[in-house]
């Protein structure tokens, strides 16, 4: 019995040496490992002389400056800051469409990205009741209209609004109120410049 009692203390005791040993040997090469990792980073530090930088994102209320590219499905150009100033706005603040300005938040400077914006987060559907019959008598005889012209009216309370001929008749002229991208589903080439 006393034997036995003995073989296995001793078994206890091998587990617990070995363990303490498996243990302070990995504790040795973890530290020889970091002492290598600081040595191969020293120098970076010492020659930059910069501390390791947390990339920003876009959040809500950042003004930001961004290139973009506005096309349609179909490819056709519409709209491009190229060879301009980047455009600038606050995000969130309802300067923009709202899918554009969805697509903001968590980019970082530098970042590109290319999003496709459905019609009712871009200038919405078309609206028929925008569909303007205008009478050809109060249009004045020396103004020649044409289909696609782009004229301004006033609203009853004189607020100017933009409208497009969309076709001539004898006695009269139809315009379209809605915006000339609107029904339209948009995709965006997006570079996201700086965060002010």
């Amino acid at each position: 019995m006393e034997i036995s009692l003995f073989f296995c203390f001793s078994i206890a005791n091998g587990i617990a040496d070995i363990t303490e040993l498996d243990l302070n040997e990995a504790e040795k090469r973890n530290s020889a490992r970091n002492k290598n990792l600081k040595q191969i980073l020293s120098p970076f530090k010492a020659e930059t002389g910069t501390k390791t930088k947390i990339m920003a994102q876009v959040k809500s209320g950042d003004k930001v400056k961004v290139h973009y590219t506005g096309k349609l499905t179909s490819g056709e150009l519409f709209d491009s800051s190229a060879g301009k100033e980047p455009l600038e706005f606050t995000v969130g603040g309802g300067q923009m469409i709202k899918g554009f300005d969805a697509a903001m938040p968590g980019m970082s400077v530098g970042e590109k990205k290319t999003i496709n914006i459905p019609a009712a987060e871009a200038y919405g559907e078309k609206d028929p009741n925008a569909v303007i019959q205008f009478p050809m008598e109060n249009v004045p005889a020396d103004m020649k209209l044409e289909k696609g012209m782009q004229l301004t009216l006033s609203d009853p309370n004189g607020n100017p609004f933009p409208v497009t001929v969309t076709e001539v008749g004898e006695d009269v002229v139809v315009l379209d109120a809605n915006h000339f991208l609107a029904g339209e589903e948009l995709v965006f080439d997006i570079e996201l410049v700086e965060i002010a």
